[in-house]
C-alpha cells in the first residue's frame, strides 16, 4: 500500500511539472511563468468604435497599478501575519491583484498601439511613471492598518469594477466581470478582520482606530478620482457605495470616523508620489532590471 501511494504521489508531481512546461515556447518572461490558461480566452480584442484608444490605455495603466503595488505590499506580509492562516489569505488576495494588473497591463499594450507587454509596464517604469492611487505605496504598517486598508481598497475597488463591468471595451469589461468575484472575498476577509479587531480586546481596539484614523485622509483620493468615468463608473456614485461600506463596518467594529477630514495634497493618477514608492519598486523590479533578457 506505502508502495502505492508513494507511485501515485510520483505520478502527480510528474503531471504538476508537465502542466507547468506546458505551452512553453521558450519567451516566458519574469511576470508571465508559464502553463497558464488564458482567462480572456474567447473575448473580443478589436477596440469598439466610439471607444477612445488613449482614454482606455490610461484607466488600465492606473488600475493596473494600484493593483500592482497593492500586491507588492500585501507579499510584504509573507512570515508577518499573526498566523499561518492569515499569511496565506493575504497571500492569496496579493496574487488575485496581480492577476488583474496582468490583464490590465495587457489590454493597455494593445489600446495604446504600442504592443507593450506586461513586464514592461511593471518592471521597466520608474517612480514617476506610476499611476497608482498613493494609499497603495504607503508603508506596511501593523497588521490593523493592512486590513484597514485592504478594506478601503477592496471596496473602492469592488464599487469601480461594478460599473466597469457594463462598459463598452469587452475586454476592459470581462476584465471588471472577473475582478468582481475576487473583490467581493476580499472586502468580505477584510471587514471581517476590522470588525474582530475594532470590537475586540482594548488594545486591538486601540490598534484599529489608530489605523481607520490614519487612513482617513488618503481616502479622499479614491472619492474624487475621475479615472474611469468615461466607462461607466462616475466618481460619486463609486465614492458614495465606498462610503456607505466603510460606514456600515465601521459602526460594527466601534470605530470612529474623523468629523473632518483634509486631504493630503495632490493625486497619485497626476504623478505624485510618496517616498515610499521607490524602495517597494526597487524591490520590486531589482531582478528583472538586472536580467533585462532572462527567460525562465
Amino acid at each position: 500500500m506505502a508502495a502505492d501511494m508513494s507511485e501515485a504521489r510520483e505520478a502527480a508531481d510528474d503531471h504538476v511539472y508537465l502542466s507547468l512546461a506546458d505551452g512553453d515556447e521558450g519567451d516566458a518572461r519574469w511576470a508571465f511563468g508559464t502553463g497558464f490558461a488564458d482567462p480572456l480566452h474567447g473575448v473580443p480584442t478589436a477596440l469598439p468604435e466610439g471607444v477612445d484608444a488613449a482614454a482606455l490605455a490610461e484607466v488600465c495603466v492606473a488600475l493596473g497599478d494600484d493593483a500592482l503595488i497593492a500586491a507588492q505590499r500585501l507579499a510584504e506580509w509573507c512570515t508577518r501575519a499573526p498566523e499561518l492562516e492569515e499569511e496565506m489569505a493575504l497571500a492569496n488576495i496579493g496574487l488575485d491583484l496581480l492577476g488583474q494588473a496582468r490583464l490590465l497591463y495587457a489590454r493597455a499594450g494593445q489600446a495604446d498601439g504600442t504592443g507593450r507587454g506586461e513586464d514592461a509596464y511593471a518592471y521597466f517604469r520608474d517612480a514617476a511613471d506610476f499611476r497608482n492611487v498613493r494609499l497603495a505605496e504607503l508603508p506596511r504598517g501593523d497588521f490593523a492598518c493592512c486590513v484597514g486598508r485592504l478594506l478601503a481598497q477592496s471596496a473602492w475597488r469592488l464599487a469601480l469594477f461594478e460599473r466597469l463591468a457594463g462598459c463598452a471595451d469587452p475586454v476592459l469589461a470581462a476584465v471588471a466581470a472577473k475582478g468582481v468575484k475576487e473583490l467581493t472575498y476580499h472586502r468580505q476577509y477584510a471587514a471581517e478582520w476590522v470588525v474582530r479587531l475594532g470590537d475586540g480586546t482594548a488594545e486591538s481596539h486601540r490598534r484599529m482606530q489608530a489605523a481607520w484614523t490614519e487612513l482617513a485622509p488618503w481616502l479622499e483620493e479614491l472619492y474624487a478620482d475621475r479615472t474611469a468615468e468615461g466607462f461607466g463608473a462616475p466618481a460619486e456614485e463609486v465614492a458614495e457605495a465606498t462610503r456607505a461600506v466603510l460606514a456600515q463596518v465601521a459602526e460594527a467594529a466601534r470605530l470612529t470616523t474623523p468629523a473632518q477630514v483634509t486631504a493630503v495634497p495632490g493625486t497619485g493618477r497626476a504623478g505624485d508620489r510618496t517616498e515610499h514608492l521607490a524602495p517597494l519598486l526597487d524591490e520590486l523590479q531589482g531582478l528583472a532590471r538586472a536580467h533585462p533578457e532572462a527567460a525562465w
